[in-house]
């Protein structure tokens, strides 16, 4: 995705080349080009489907729940909510808020499946989105003050807070301790909520995190402590930060981002991180002075993200919406046009934006789809411009740090309806001693339905919920180099014809796309 934003009535040219995978599916092809006047509109036209992953658990929930806040702050600041806007995007916050009290403890902590120890991370998460939440729908102020207090009370003598449950992405950690990543996203939280830095509990915790500044190996925790000290207003540290992080920072032409370590290449992982260095730069009061440099990231960062408007994760898409909506509202401009064409060897297409259509999501199909592709943008006025290749390839079959294995059995016993048991290992071979939470996405063959499962109560198993045609189970995580195997029994419901084998799949849930194995299944 490209964003083009013009002043002076200029014209911008830009060249891509787009090349298909030798194993596409013959005539599976399609290429799409979308335009938009406003940078966060595709993230608008998919606030109920921004990551088409599962939402079976309390982080899950608020990452459909969070995103909304954050446009609905910008459309209500560049005065362009409507009511038809309001309204959709309200009844999501509110059944979102609903939704998330059933991971609520007595105590005031959210756990990732309702059950448990409370964990740190989520209920500040939780606390900081509902507290954003209130300007737009109704949250009891009680629940906000009981998770407040929950967190307080995790406090420890340094200032730090102590852990309780598990880091949602376990390559945040790096140089510094979990101990220190997880009170500076504390401490995040209390100041969003405008608890002044003289506060007891903040002022102390920021004491704890000032401690940890001479060790910055770890890049993720250095943008985070760059975005706490802005808000905090330690224009100091937060310099000293700032200056570490354009050091290490990644430049491509005119494109600007920041990866964990020079091995860590996960894109997820470098959209949070970037997005807090971003953050950090428009938090403070200079930020008008920081919007050339914000805008190199601006570019790499709309350019990570996905045909609904969100990115490959939860935590990615929340902190990314949260980045593009403040850059958004500081470069927003009511006034302007201008004339998007996108160009290929073989067709031609002519977009308008104008300030009656900012918000409309305006997309046709090329004739072609792979070759050379020209953009050019004439006019005073900002475009976002996608083009996206929608194919087909055969389902992969090479190990990586994630595979699964499947086998199946029919039962002879079963005449008039064919009944086979699935048996499934899965397995993580990676670096890590364990993966973050996984998810075991198996499909059903067409007709088929689940008889039983001895998947609910398995080991490392939190969650088992069927949706449509796939059964998704939540795995806690996969110790490494340690086999995990379930079972499964499906029967044939309805008869069908010239059967196609059915696509089980296993990944990290925060790696989605570097860890997707696919393997199928088949009824003889």
């Amino acid at each position: 995705m490209v964003i083009v934003c013009l002043y002076t009535g200029d014209t911008l040219t830009e060249e891509t080349e787009i090349q298909l995978p030798e194993n596409v599916v013959e005539g599976s092809a399609r290429t799409f080009v979308s335009v938009l006047g406003d940078i966060l509109g595709r993230a608008l036209k998919n606030l109920d489907g921004l990551l088409r992953m599962p939402y079976g658990c309390g982080e899950q929930n608020m990452a459909l729940l969070a995103p909304n806040i954050y446009i609905l702050q910008y459309l209500k600041g560049t005065q362009q909510l409507t009511p038809a806007i309001m309204e959709k995007a309200t009844n999501f916050l509110t059944s979102g808020y609903q939704r998330q009290l059933n991971y609520k403890s007595d105590e005031g902590a959210y756990t990732t499946f309702g059950r448990g120890p409370g964990n740190t991370w989520l209920t500040a998460f939780v606390m900081r989105s509902f507290a954003k939440a209130q300007s737009f729908v109704y949250i009891d102020p009680r629940i906000i003050e009981e998770s407040k207090t929950w967190l307080e009370n995790k406090q420890q003598a340094n200032g730090c807070f102590k852990k309780s449950g598990k880091l949602f992405n376990n390559r945040m950690k790096g140089g510094v301790s979990d101990e220190v990543t997880l009170s500076a996203y504390i401490t995040a939280a209390f100041l969003e909520m405008n608890i002044s830095q003289h506060d007891p509990v903040v002022n102390n915790s920021l004491a704890c995190l000032r401690e940890s500044i001479n060790d910055l190996s770890n890049t993720y925790t250095t943008a985070l402590l760059a975005y706490v000290f802005t808000l905090a207003g330690d224009t100091e540290t937060r310099a000293h930060l700032l200056q570490h992080l354009d050091t290490v920072a990644v430049r491509e032409g005119g494109f600007l981002y920041w990866s964990q370590t020079a091995a860590e290449t996960s894109a997820s992982l470098s959209v949070e991180i970037s997005s807090y260095v971003l953050l950090a730069k428009l938090s403070a009061s200079t930020a008008a002075d920081d919007l050339g440099y914000a805008s190199g990231i601006i570019r790499w960062l709309t350019g990570q993200q996905n045909y609904y408007g969100g990115f490959s994760s939860t935590q990615d898409t929340v902190v990314a919406l949260q980045a593009l909506a403040l850059y958004s509202t500081l470069v927003f401009s009511p006034e302007g046009s201008s004339t998007v064409t996108v160009q290929s060897d073989s067709s031609q297409l002519t977009f308008d934006v104008n300030p009656g259509n900012k918000l409309l999501y305006q997309e046709e199909t090329m004739q072609g789809v792979s070759g050379k592709y020209s953009l050019e943008v004439k006019g005073t006025a900002c475009a976002s411009v996608q083009i996206s290749v929608h194919y087909n390839i055969p389902s992969p079959t090479d190990v990586t740090t994630l595979s699964v294995e499947v086998k199946s059995e029919i039962d002879a016993t079963s005449e008039s309806r064919r009944k086979l048991t699935l048996t499934i290992k899965s397995l993580y071979s990676g670096k890590e001693n364990t993966t973050n939470m996984v998810i075991l996405d198996i499909k059903m063959l067409s007709g088929f339905t689940v008889v039983s499962s001895q998947l609910k109560g398995a080991p490392l198993v939190d969650r088992v919920e069927e949706t449509g045609d796939h059964v998704l189970v939540y795995l806690q995580e996969l110790p490494k180099d340690m086999p995990m195997n379930y079972s499964l029994t499906i029967i044939e419901e309805l008869r069908v014809e010239n059967l196609k084998p059915a696509v089980i799949k296993i990944y990290d849930y925060y790696q989605p796309s570097t860890t997707l194995t696919h393997f199928t299944a088949t009824a003889h």
